[in-house]
């Protein structure tokens, strides 16, 4: 990659209004070096892929607490990739049943991280994986 900082969107999706954990990640991937555009609450699908594409995102990070991850966040790769934007890493944080972590990664979620994740793993984890594509 080159010397650009890499570009994450962070999103709540949905109606979920809890965004403590959001904020707390961007900071840290901001922390980390990477340039952080945090879209706030409420998010629909829709806004989360045109704001990572206007944004020239490499990495879109969705919060979801709600218990709609399974409809909502393979939406998102879908939108993604529609609007040529497969390469985009997505990845997901928040109460996400382990049963299900298996079914978003089929459907284009590449890491999903869960309560009490240390920062640095989500840091290290994007580092790693941008430094591979």
């Amino acid at each position: 990659m080159n010397d650009r900082k890499i570009r994450v969107i962070v999103a709540k999706v949905g109606l979920d209004g809890h965004d403590r954990g959001a904020k707390v990640v961007a900071r840290s991937l901001r922390d980390a070096g990477m340039e952080v555009i945090y879209t706030g609450i409420r998010q629909t699908p829709q806004m989360i892929a045109e704001a990572a594409l206007q944004e020239d995102a490499d990495v879109v990070g969705i919060s979801i607490l709600s218990g709609a991850h399974m409809t909502l966040c393979p939406k998102i790769v879908d939108l993604l990739r529609a609007q040529g934007q497969g390469n985009v890493l997505v990845l997901v944080g928040g109460i996400i049943p382990e049963e299900d972590i298996p079914r978003l990664q089929s459907a284009g979620i590449h890491s999903v991280f869960g309560p009490g994740t240390p920062m640095q793993e989500i840091v290290d984890s994007i580092h790693a994986s941008i430094q591979t594509r």
